[in-house]
């Protein structure tokens, strides 16, 4: 019925869009394992510029981020008190709050267009983005990402989104998108494979491009209420994954962007975000796209991906 709706009539062209199908599944079971060659060989042969900006510092976030991460994990802390710190938008729960210094932003575009130059292998973020940094790739998950997600961003999340698994998202997909006059000027409206996504405006000097947000992915409205957040240096916006959104063209100069895709095992396990099914597993590499399998009595890990 869906591809009818699509326009399939014939049996042929139900075959050719089956196997342009196929032909998706099986570039997407690849794609794990190609990056972790990529990431071999960046490992061995990449030469950073930076090399301190790999490693999570207190000194790289913003104080007033601290600030807010203090009273997260203070005795008594609620949703009301967090709210006092941050900027909210609209009634859709998007959240914009300072993160990162300028000084830390401007190394770690000046390590990412180092990286950009050199000769070395790049997988993109996704078909969407064609320009940009798989995190992972550049060995930033360890020491960097995780850190951030388990010590400063989920007292954050728990408060915010304890309905979508904010307390323990477990897993996540980190990666940098750019945005330039000659190459993505854009992004056309989606929704993320993730429970909670942060995106923090890493610079550089640019205008438009605002980001604009729709409807809840599971809620839709007869006529969509969009509204625009414009984005701010150094500063990040928390929203849902569900939450449909995208990015307006910009009008000048080049954006970098840093996407976390922060998932909760506990609540995609039950149904799968992106296909609404309950998940057929594939074995993955690292944190796959955020579901677990247990083992026995074990604690399980996040290694797998939907299927569908």
């Amino acid at each position: 019925q869906a591809l009818q709706e699509r326009g399939c009539r014939s049996e042929e062209q139900f075959r050719e869009v089956l196997r342009e199908i196929e032909a998706e599944v099986q570039r997407r079971k690849q794609l794990i394992h190609q990056s972790v060659e990529r990431r071999a060989i960046i490992s061995k042969c990449y030469k950073p510029k930076h090399p301190e900006v790999y490693t999570l510092q207190d000194s790289f976030l913003a104080p007033e981020f601290l600030e807010i991460v203090r009273f997260c994990t203070s005795p008594g802390a609620d949703l009301q008190g967090l709210l006092h710190y941050l900027e909210s938008f609209s009634d859709k729960r998007i959240y914009r709050l300072p993160v990162f210094t300028e000084e830390f932003c401007q190394s770690f575009v000046d390590e990412l267009e180092n990286f950009e130059q050199s000769d070395m292998p790049k997988g993109r973020p996704n078909t969407m983005n064609n320009y940009g940094v798989l995190l992972n790739e550049l060995g930033m998950d360890e020491p960097f990402l995780t850190p951030l997600r388990e010590q400063f961003l989920r007292p954050i999340t728990a408060l915010l989104y304890p309905e979508l698994g904010g307390a323990c998202l477990d897993s996540h997909k980190a990666f940098v998108v750019k945005y330039s006059l000659h190459e993505d000027l854009d992004l056309s409206s989606h929704y993320d494979n993730a429970e909670v996504t942060l995106n923090v405006s890493l610079g550089k000097e640019f205008t438009e491009g605002n980001l604009y947000f729709g409807d809840f992915n599971q809620d839709p409205s007869p006529v969509p209420q969009y509204i625009e957040v414009e984005h701010v240096g150094a500063q990040g916006l928390l929203h849902r994954g569900g939450q449909i959104h995208g990015a307006l063209p910009i009008a000048s100069g080049e954006r970098w962007n840093l996407i976390v895709w922060m998932r909760s095992s506990a609540i995609r396990n039950q149904l799968c975000p992106m296909c609404n099914r309950k998940p057929q597993l594939v074995e993955a590499e690292g944190f796959g796209d955020g579901f677990t399998e247990p083992l026995g009595e074990e604690v399980p890990q996040t290694l797998n991906l939907c299927a569908l």
